[in-house]
């Protein structure tokens, strides 16, 4: 029986959400018995777990900072270990939204247009609202640099910036970035294939934490989106553009704004959501993947990022 080290829980704000993904794939797993499976902790202990359960693979569903920034993934390298997802590297560039927003920039990639604000830059703090207007304009979104599933991000407008600028201080930099309206479209990207689409349409202003974990949010889920052929063939080819850019591996999952005929892409996920309520598992049950062969095909794709 091959041995699953499955890795979750973790120090980020999405410790529960990662959880909830570990014991759904658990269950999954476990009904085909083809698999030693052992859940554990990115804790103190991990080497020590890893070098006495001495696992196949790593499968990596941790979340957010520690988990899914490329510093999990240098503890797996260092045993040998092979784990699933995206390497070290990719991993830290897709994470960081500043890093990976230059990236996109260079690459010919719409994204909206942002600033930086560093908390202790006092200058730029007491004119925030003067530089807003002039570069961006309002309304904006302000952002930690390197969070996921939308932790902490707000849609802020003149009256509301400062309100939501102090409550992130402790983050030490946030990104502001234009507000683009528009449609709401994700892609999957296994492998180095294109997965498939999917719209979302919250009821909420936008697809922020409650309305990804939350089932009473209501977001409403459309697949096939509906756009034209060209249309969706372009949303695809940007999204495994970005993903081959970035070199990375397993699954992927890029969000983009559909707005007068174009494609801003926001970011891209390196270690997408397994849950009930996820959508890289829906576009695969679309597609007739069961939950079980996603899983599957995931593990067959890791392997140590030489």
């Amino acid at each position: 029986m091959k041995k699953i080290l499955i890795l979750a829980g973790g120090y980020s704000s999405e410790r529960e959400i990662s959880k909830k993904t570990a014991k759904s794939v658990f269950n999954e797993l476990n009904k085909i018995k083809k698999y030693k499976i052992k859940i554990t902790e990115p804790d103190g202990n991990l080497v020590k777990v890893i070098r006495k359960f001495k696992p196949d693979i790593a499968l990596n569903l941790l979340h957010g900072r520690y988990g899914e920034d490329g510093y999990v993934q240098s503890i797996l390298e260092s045993e040998k270990i092979n784990y699933t997802h995206s390497g070290v590297l990719s991993s830290s560039l897709a994470i960081d939204k500043e890093i990976s927003k230059k990236i996109f920039i260079k690459s010919k990639i719409l994204t909206p247009k942002y600033i930086k604000f560093v908390y202790k830059n006092k200058k730029k703090q007491k004119n925030i609202i003067k530089i807003i207007k002039k570069k961006l304009g309002f309304p904006v979104v302000i952002k930690p640099i390197n969070e996921g599933s939308s932790v902490n991000v707000f849609i802020c407008n003149k009256s509301n910036i400062i309100k939501f600028l102090n409550k992130l201080s402790h983050y030490g930099e946030v990104l502001i970035e234009r507000f683009i309206p528009g449609r709401e479209i994700q892609v999957a990207i296994m492998g180095q294939k294109i997965l498939g689409a999917i719209e979302l349409k919250p009821k909420r202003k936008f697809y922020d934490y409650e309305a990804k974990y939350n089932s009473k949010a209501k977001t409403e889920h459309i697949i096939p989106v509906q756009i034209n052929n060209d249309s969706l063939k372009k949303v695809c080819s940007i999204a495994l553009n970005v993903h081959k850019k970035l070199k990375c591996r397993g699954v992927t999952r890029s969000d983009f704004r559909y707005y007068n005929n174009k494609f801003y892409l926001l970011e891209i996920n390196t270690q997408p959501g397994m849950t009930a309520l996820s959508l890289v598992p829906e576009i695969a049950s679309y597609l007739n993947i069961k939950f079980i062969n996603l899983i599957e095909k995931i593990l067959e794709d890791a392997s140590i990022n030489k």
